[in-house]
Formats: structure tokens, C-alpha cells, sequence
């Protein structure tokens, strides 16, 4: 695990449920790991992009899912279709290790995604849960109380003020994760 590439993903979606609702937005950030003596691991951040994805039955969708996510159709004109969005996440992110905060949510996503355009999903099997990692190693601490994305970085002090935009969210749980293994 330590030798592969970290794969930070962020997914926005029309609702909650991966059977009835779509993924509309992606945001990566592959990190290699890099060793350090005595003190874990640094991150070198390879690339980073964000995938805005078409969706196909906005009737299905959650309102209030678009309106937190900011969907509009102006925002999502130049938007790919979901077979293109997995080929290139497919693509960019070959034998990397997940890194989500509540993995779970955007992994059945994911996973449904892959199985629909029957894209081979190519990242390494292990996961990482920033939600789990935050709450073991900030139990103890009184002034954590949440581990929401919004609570980690009020408690980190990281700014996201672009919050449920799959890129900015990332980019928080990179600063969360560089922050927990520190």
C-alpha cells in the first residue's frame, strides 16, 4: 500500500441513493506517496482535475441534492457523459488507493458507475476513510465532536469556500488527510 498512488475523490450527485440518483460532478487529486524517515509519509500532488458529468434522468433527481450541489444547466453545458468521466477516472487512477471522506457514499457510487458503462475500474481494492481516520485519532479531543467535512475543517481551520463542489470539497480532504497523518 505504501508504493501506490493515493487517489482523492470527491463526488457530487443528484441525490443519495447510487440505484435512483447520478453522479454529476468528480473532483481527483492523485498524490504519490512519498517516505519519509521517522515521520510517515509527504504527498506530491501528480495531478488534479474536475469532471462534470451529464446527467441522464435529472427527473429522478433530488431537489434539494441540486440545489446544495449548485447544479444548473448553464454550469453543466460542456458536461461529459458518465462513460467518458469513468474511462478517464479509470484511467488516471490505475492501482491507486481510494481516499474519501465517508468512502462508503462515493464508492457504491462509483462502483455503479463502473458496472453501467462497463468501464474496468482500475484502482488498487484498499480504501481509505477520512471520516474513520478523523474519528480514531480525534476521539479524545473534547472539541471534536462532528466529523462531517465541514467540522473537520472548522476543527483543522482549512478554508472550503466553495463547499459541495467536488473540486473544492477535494482539495479540503487533502489539507484534512496531509493534517491526520501528520
Amino acid at each position: 500500500m505504501k508504493k501506490r498512488n493515493l487517489a482523492f475523490i470527491d463526488l457530487e450527485t443528484t441525490g443519495l441513493d447510487p440505484e435512483r440518483h447520478e453522479i454529476i460532478e468528480m473532483g481527483v487529486i492523485i498524490a504519490r506517496q512519498i517516505p519519509q524517515d521517522g515521520a510517515g509519509n509527504k504527498l506530491e500532488v501528480i495531478e488534479e482535475f474536475d469532471l462534470r458529468v451529464k446527467p441522464e434522468h435529472l427527473e429522478t433527481s433530488d431537489p434539494e441534492s441540486l440545489k446544495i450541489n449548485g447544479y444548473n444547466e448553464m454550469d453543466w453545458v460542456f458536461a461529459i457523459d458518465l462513460s467518458n468521466a469513468m474511462e478517464k477516472l479509470a484511467e488516471k487512477t490505475e492501482g491507486a488507493i481510494l481516499v474519501a471522506q465517508n468512502v462508503a457514499f462515493d464508492w457504491l457510487f462509483l462502483e455503479k458507475a463502473f458496472v453501467k458503462t462497463g468501464i474496468k475500474n482500475k484502482m488498487d481494492f484498499h480504501r481509505l476513510d477520512l471520516l474513520s481516520m478523523a474519528y480514531a485519532k480525534l476521539y479524545q479531543d473534547e472539541r471534536a465532536q462532528r466529523f462531517s467535512l465541514r467540522a473537520l475543517c472548522e476543527y483543522f481551520d482549512i478554508k472550503n469556500e466553495k463547499a459541495h463542489t467536488a473540486l473544492a470539497d477535494i482539495r479540503a480532504e487533502f489539507e484534512i488527510y496531509k493534517r491526520l497523518i501528520d
